[in-house]
């Protein structure tokens, strides 16, 4: 049975307030694990269901009438969430890359719907049925409040994120809540706007010492119309798939991290140099 995850609202600055509790953001991708009548299914957050391609989650040790909400991640050689490993191994379980399946909630337990209940509440009873976290299955961890001084750890140890959440919070099936908050680790660069996709919108770009650094798709559209009327001036060439503009216009990006063929992951636009 698949249940449309609660989402989360972002924020840009991380606040102190003991009525909330802080979590790390997990770099790896939303998964509802269920298991009704001894059956074990599996789907990403749209619905897709991945119970075949993650076969070591199948027989975990889990109570039937069970739905969990969390991350299956991949970590690196420090211990760090990586997305790409977990993406090469979602699309491929022949990948040697072994994962982690990190809880932090729960909806339905012995077969009864948990999601009125406040999330403390239902943090309590994910103790009670993960007693022992493993390498494999594991609970997320969280502290009350504290999260200025919990995003400045993260920044220090260069992960994605923290999530911020309402202590008593309620579950919001299919929905985007204000009571769960996630403030990204955004990294800062200035880039050349370098080219143009000519079929969806996309703009290449290259740092400034002339490399290819990526595509951005994010851009409002006031700022795109803003490049709109301006690109023209800086056409020197295109084929049937780009235009390009060589290294003239500049731009401040927000992104989440580089690749490991050092692009910009997920650039954003912020304002023109």
């Amino acid at each position: 049975m698949f249940i449309s995850p609660m989402l989360l609202h972002k924020s840009e600055n991380p606040f102190d307030d003991d009525s909330y509790i802080t979590e790390l953001k997990l770099d790896g991708f939303r998964t509802i694990w269920t298991k009704f009548h001894n059956r074990v299914r599996i789907y990403t957050r749209h619905n897709n269901e991945i119970t075949s391609m993650f076969p070591e989650l199948v027989g975990l040790p889990l109570p039937d009438g069970t739905v969990l909400d969390g991350e299956i991640i991949v970590t690196d050689h420090e211990g760090r969430p990586d997305f790409e490993a977990v993406m090469e191994r979602f699309k491929s379980k022949k990948s040697e890359h072994k994962i982690s399946f990190s809880v932090f909630d729960m909806i339905y337990c012995n077969n009864i719907k948990a999601t009125s209940l406040p999330l403390i509440e239902r943090k309590g009873l994910l103790e009670k049925i993960i007693t022992e976290d493993t390498p494999l299955l594991n609970k997320v961890k969280w502290v009350e409040g504290a999260g200025i001084q919990y995003f400045d750890l993260i920044k220090q140890h260069d992960l994605e994120g923290i999530v911020q959440k309402k202590a008593n919070s309620k579950y919001q099936i299919n929905k985007r809540s204000q009571d769960w908050l996630k403030v990204i680790n955004y990294k800062y660069d200035n880039v050349y706007i370098s080219g143009l996709r000519k079929d969806t919108f996309g703009l290449l770009l290259s740092f400034e010492d002339g490399k290819y650094a990526g595509v951005m798709e994010f851009m409002t559209p006031q700022n795109r119309k803003e490049f709109y009327i301006k690109y023209k001036d800086f056409i020197t060439e295109e084929n049937d798939k780009y235009i390009y503009l060589g290294n003239q216009l500049k731009a401040k990006v927000k992104y989440r991290n580089l690749t490991k063929k050092g692009l910009l992951r997920i650039p954003s636009f912020v304002e023109w140099i």
